[in-house]
């Protein structure tokens, strides 16, 4: 093998594992109510906080009337507030 064909296949695998990974990384949008915000993880929510899980390319419909509110941490949203638990 020559040096070029060596710097091909070496970019070649290079790139093929960095697709790979990026495929791989899962997020999720959790939705309470009307407001919606990114998630990691698929969390079990408590009964009560009502939160819905979809995929991340999931997209509300024109005539439905969410909100994006992100926050960092496991929780949801409760009216205008963050709870952690």
């Amino acid at each position: 093998m020559t040096v070029l064909s060596k710097s091909v296949l070496a970019a070649t695998v290079g790139v093929t594992a960095l697709a790979c990974s990026t495929f791989s990384a899962s997020a999720y949008i959790a939705c309470s109510g009307k407001v919606c915000w990114h998630v990691k993880d698929r969390h079990e929510y408590p009964a009560h906080a009502r939160v819905v899980i979809h995929e991340d390319d999931w997209k509300w419909k024109r005539h439905e009337k969410y909100r994006w509110r992100e926050h960092e941490g496991r929780g949801y949203w409760r009216g205008s507030r963050w709870e952690t638990w």
